[in-house]
């Protein structure tokens, strides 16, 4: 199970973004190894958000279809409620409420790999995804 994170989404999307051709051989990747792709609703609202504004509404649509290949976790009162308190308890600018409740989603599921550009990841315990091993 490859967990898929929106900065994968997007670099995925934008055909202009500088890490487009290696987003999208990632994915192909993960697919191609028969890997399940779970990512939640948080991520696919922020995507979808950051697509619209940068790209325009039919890409933001296109993901809104797709994503429906996707496992998606989707987030409850709790899980949000748990990764608000470990937003403040880790006083992290840089690192948002999307990750928190990915990094909960991901420890929830079972799930070690990201396929993402994000370092805080790695910060966290996990893998990211590389297709060469």
């Amino acid at each position: 199970m490859i967990f898929l994170d929106t900065s994968a989404i997007y670099a995925m999307a934008d055909r202009g973004d500088p890490r487009h051709a290696e987003a999208t051989e990632r994915f192909r990747a993960a697919i191609a190894l028969g890997e399940a792709i779970l990512t939640h609703n948080y991520v696919l609202v922020e995507a979808m958000a950051l697509i619209q504004s940068r790209l325009g509404l039919e890409p933001a649509l296109k993901l809104a279809h797709d994503c429906r290949a996707f496992d998606i976790e989707w987030v409850d009162e709790a899980m949000h409620e748990e990764a608000v308190r470990r937003l403040a308890r880790a006083r992290k600018r840089q690192v948002s409420l999307v990750d928190h409740v990915s990094f909960l989603v991901m420890r929830r599921r079972g799930a070690r790999t990201a396929l993402a550009f994000d370092p805080d990841f790695e910060d966290e315990g996990f893998e990211l995804f590389d297709e060469r091993g």
